[in-house]
């Protein structure tokens, strides 16, 4: 467990294994534990380094307004921290757009991105998408956070068999600071960089559960406009893939650092 300040905030990260180095980066609401069937698997050949984003897990909660640009250079200051030079970024959801933030910021600094279960801009446009982001606005607010987070281990891990997941989500997402949680979705509703995608160079990973909250055909058009994307399916996966298809996950995650790692004059 370590720690690092970045303009007067504490942050927390966790290292693992030796290697080329690889940061992986959770989603809203979560923490490092997003990771723990990765950490193992990931180790074993890289330098690990799982990072609490602003506002969640044992990072500080400062009372002020998040933006995915101020959690990104949050990122780019413990890069900068550890003296890593350029990284493999994995990132989950908020963690996925965190990452595309940082890949068309500092491009230089990327080995590889991987984006799971995510999208470059989150916009609201039509009617339907504002009534739709006014409706989880509203009940965010009114709901308490385990009440949130038993609805949401229901919605992500639906199977008989995954009831300890749903056990896992309700009592983690409990612990969430709700205003921090409310500042950090509050950043997450009209961010977007998808018109600088052209900026993203490094071989780029997306991967998609066949049940993702959006639909695979989302994903389809913003790897065309990546310039160098492939994009992976997982099936019978949902929101939180690295959760319920975790050796489906490392093996294709593996797969394609392996391919970086042996043909980076290629890209």
């Amino acid at each position: 467990m370590a720690y690092f300040e970045h303009e007067g905030c504490n942050l927390h990260y966790e290292e693992y294994g030796h290697g080329e180095p690889l940061l992986l980066v959770h989603g809203l609401g979560s923490s490092t534990l997003d990771w723990e069937m990765q950490i193992p698997a990931l180790a074993a050949q890289y330098r690990v380094i799982v990072p609490d984003v602003r506002g969640h897990g044992r990072s500080d909660k400062p009372r002020e307004r998040y933006s995915i640009a101020g959690f990104s250079a949050d990122i780019v200051a413990l890069v900068e921290h550890l003296g890593l030079g350029p990284v493999h970024y994995v990132g989950l959801s908020m963690g996925g757009m965190i990452g595309f933030q940082f890949a068309v910021d500092q491009p230089q600094m990327l080995k590889s991105l991987t984006i799971v279960n995510s999208a470059p801009e989150v916009k609201v446009r039509s009617r339907d998408d504002y009534w739709q982001w006014f409706k989880r606005w509203s009940l965010m607010r009114l709901l308490s956070l385990a009440t949130i987070g038993k609805a949401l281990g229901a919605r992500l891990f639906p199977r008989p068999e995954q009831a300890d997941l749903r056990q896992k989500m309700a009592e983690r997402w409990a612990k969430n600071d709700k205003r921090a949680y409310l500042a950090s979705f509050d950043a997450i509703v009209g961010w977007g960089v998808q018109e600088r995608l052209s900026r993203v160079t490094c071989p780029t990973l997306v991967i998609s559960a066949d049940r993702d909250y959006t639909p695979v055909a989302l994903k389809e058009t913003y790897v065309r406009l990546l310039p160098d994307a492939r994009l992976a399916v997982i099936a019978d996966s949902r929101h939180a893939t690295p959760l319920d298809q975790p050796e489906r996950f490392n093996q294709t995650l593996l797969a394609f650092l392996a391919t970086v790692d042996i043909h980076p004059q290629d890209h």
